[in-house]
């Protein structure tokens, strides 16, 4: 439930309301196909983005074009030096 009230899809799926309202009557032109495909483009970036987040939640890596792949290395990062930290202590 809380994905679905993330940002960007919430704004995606409010933009396609408006959208649908705004060209309910209107003749189907090039620009209307245009702004229904800048659209599903939008939403598919939306609902990537919610992907990725609950991939991260889990554990799962994500792709390396992801804007949560450099947060996930950066934790991997800092959980591999700790590692290292507390297995030089128990060495002593």
């Amino acid at each position: 439930m809380r994905y679905l009230f993330s940002t960007g899809l919430f704004a995606a799926i409010t933009a396609g309301i408006s959208l649908l309202r705004g060209t309910r009557d209107v003749p189907i032109t090039w620009r209307a196909l245009l702004a229904w495909a800048s659209w599903a483009i939008t939403l598919a970036f939306a609902i990537g983005a919610v992907v990725d987040m609950r991939r991260d939640e889990r554990g799962i890596a994500v792709a390396v074009d992801s804007p949560i792949a450099p947060v996930q290395a950066k934790r991997a990062k800092k959980q591999a030096k700790q590692l290292e930290k507390t297995g030089k202590a128990t060495k002593r």
